[in-house]
């Protein structure tokens, strides 16, 4: 069989070359909207603005927003939902559509600090026959409220938006937002904590989340069955794939209230391992240990024909959250995830000079001129 070209994210997915100065020509705009809020009597934390949630003052309280989307994992979902497994009857997969379009959401917000309060949810269709689909939607509004539920924060409403010419017929497009509360002023977590010799910590992801999902869905229009095709392990490609991301909304709290100083907290979704250097500060993160990535990993890189550097900096490949700390709160810190139910690693640590990601257990270098966020 002829040797098929590789396949990567920027050919079939997200061109971030192009993306990000248009993410930073927004926040230029949005920066000069902070006087909005002055006027109201509140004040912005200008050090959050491009984090992954933004947080402004409310008396003794910080307020924190984001909004988010899922990108296109629904559908995986769709594709699978035609595959008939003999062992059970069909199912839409829909409940892990709605719990990782809140986790996508929610692991965006926890990250500056904020425990979730409320949760809105954004559904846009081509038309309302997408409703109709009786065991889809029960499976998507079950998750979803699941998911609200494991984060501890109300679904506050949402949006069901019909875009004929569009959206595309039979699919949907979802996404959300949440606010939270930082009750605890010294919880806030930005890049200004950050401090050379922090120890890095990574916590092990369930697997490929919702980034990176249209170069998955490129590599299963070349196998043999899609996403019906059989991995090493006995699992499907798409059952792989469809495996629900975590929630770190009560991880985070724990951690907080346990007393270990969080400097700062990085999700690795978007830009792989890149995105460990998202802090704007001048360090060199180096990392020495690594989670070996799930076998759904290594069955896209033979089946894209990728190199480590292209998966590193598309997916998370196994780690899901980097947690930066001082090192005499490291142990605390990981018997406090370890009893949270999560597994992670003290991987490296971050030291001054050139903004950069070292990965030594697989060569890497990822330089800053590659995560140009802000």
């Amino acid at each position: 069989m002829k040797k098929q070209p590789p396949i990567t994210y920027s050919q079939v997915g997200d061109n971030y070359d192009t993306k990000d100065p248009i993410k930073k020509l927004a926040l230029k705009a949005a920066r000069e909207t902070s006087k909005h809020l002055k006027k109201a009597g509140f004040e912005a934390v200008e050090d959050s603005r491009g984090e992954s949630a933004f947080v402004w003052s409310f008396g003794d309280y910080y307020l924190a927003s984001v909004v988010e989307g899922l990108g296109t994992k629904n559908l995986i979902a769709d594709e699978m939902g035609k595959i008939v497994d003999p062992k059970r009857s069909r199912r839409s997969y829909y409940d892990v559509i709605g719990h990782d379009t809140v986790a996508s959401i929610i692991n965006d917000l926890v990250t500056v600090g904020a425990k979730p309060l409320v949760v809105h949810a954004y559904w846009a269709i081509e038309d309302n026959s997408w409703l109709q689909d009786e065991r889809r939607m029960t499976d998507l509004i079950g998750g979803f409220k699941d998911a609200c539920d494991l984060a501890e924060a109300a679904w506050g409403g949402g949006e069901t938006a019909t875009l004929k010419g569009v959206i595309e017929p039979d699919t949907v497009d979802l996404g959300g937002s949440a606010i939270g509360i930082i009750s605890k002023k010294d919880h806030l977590i930005t890049d200004q904590k950050l401090e050379a010799n922090d120890r890095i910590l990574f916590i092990k992801s369930n697997g490929v989340n919702a980034n990176g999902i249209s170069l998955v869905r490129a590599v299963a229009r070349r196998l043999l069955g899609g996403f019906g095709a059989k991995m090493k392990n006995g699992k499907t490609f798409g059952e792989a794939v469809l495996t629900k991301t975590n929630i770190y909304a009560g991880l985070v709290q724990d951690l907080l209230n346990g007393g270990v100083d969080i400097h700062y907290i990085s999700n690795i979704t978007g830009h792989g391992l890149r995105k460990i250097m998202r802090a704007r500060g001048e360090f060199t993160y180096v990392v020495e240990k690594l989670f070996d990535p799930q076998d759904v990993f290594l069955f896209i890189q033979k089946e894209a024909g990728l190199s480590d550097y292209e998966m590193y900096q598309t997916f998370n490949m196994g780690q899901d959250y980097a947690i930066f700390l001082p090192e005499k709160d490291a142990k605390k810190a990981k018997d406090v995830i370890k009893k949270s139910g999560f597994d992670s690693i003290d991987a490296g640590y971050i030291e001054k000079g050139e903004r950069k990601v070292i990965i030594k257990p697989k060569n890497l270098l990822f330089k800053s001129e590659t995560l140009d966020l802000r």
